[in-house]
């Protein structure tokens, strides 16, 4: 696979990526990175990287990682927060890590109000492992796993994780984002950066859900797969603030 040069910008690394053309997890790094340095919170955030496609998300932010195992991202976070209660501490998770093996770990955090921020990246497969069907994955949407499609009476339709997770007490605040237009990555920045300021404040847990793409497993070019975010994926998993706790 070829490397892609990923332009450093405020808090991030000058090194190249491993990501695929196209592949928004780029960008959520640069927007995280950035929204890090505007707090002055460089120095003191802690990120959990997952199993996944951003298994090396900590080359890439210019802040202090640690890689936990598969899907246990917030039971580390949860340590450290706990540990080091004036840290910034977040995970960074991909929809197989979060919502497949790591569902009782998220649950299980939320439920208890775990003062750290979850950064949940959807795009609707599983990336790494060769594009099989994820509990994200669309009704009707293909993958290695799905060839004729993801069937509702077969597989049960996909799991809307940032409302299974407001339902719960200890949800401060959650909202879903995506990066399709500009219009949108300025609305994803925000997110990201109100979710980091409340965790400062001590609410409670906060969380946002990215809607990426995955072109590669999805088999379209760059542009088709922003689109797809925008016009499909968008229709099942609506955009905007899911829960917002009054302090």
């Amino acid at each position: 696979m070829r490397q892609i040069v990923m332009v450093p910008g405020r808090g991030m690394k000058d090194v190249p990526t491993h990501y695929c053309p196209g592949c928004h997890h780029g960008i959520v790094h640069r927007l995280i990175g950035e929204v890090l340095d505007e707090l002055q919170a460089l120095d003191t955030a802690v990120g959990i990287c997952p199993v996944g496609c951003a298994v090396y998300a900590g080359n890439y932010i210019d802040c202090d990682f640690l890689e936990a195992a598969h899907g246990r991202a917030p039971a580390v976070a949860t340590g450290v927060k706990r540990t080091h209660p004036d840290k910034l501490v977040f995970t960074y998770q991909g929809d197989g890590d979060l919502a497949s093996i790591g569902a009782a770990e998220i649950m299980h955090a939320v439920m208890r109000g775990e003062k750290f921020t979850t950064i949940f990246i959807n795009n609707a497969i599983y990336g790494m492992t060769g594009g099989q069907m994820a509990p994200t994955t669309l009704e009707g949407q293909k993958s290695t796993t799905s060839s004729q499609g993801r069937d509702k009476a077969m597989h049960g339709l996909p799991v809307r994780m940032a409302e299974l997770l407001s339902t719960m007490d200890g949800m401060a605040y959650a909202e879903r984002v995506c990066l399709a237009d500009m219009s949108n990555y300025h609305k994803a920045r925000k997110a990201i950066k109100k979710a980091f300021m409340l965790q400062m404040q001590g609410v409670g847990h906060t969380f946002v859900e990215v809607l990426s793409t995955c072109p590669t497993n999805w088999g379209m070019s760059p542009p088709d797969a922003s689109l797809w975010v925008k016009n499909t994926m968008s229709q099942y998993y609506p955009l905007g603030v899911v829960k917002e706790r009054e302090k």
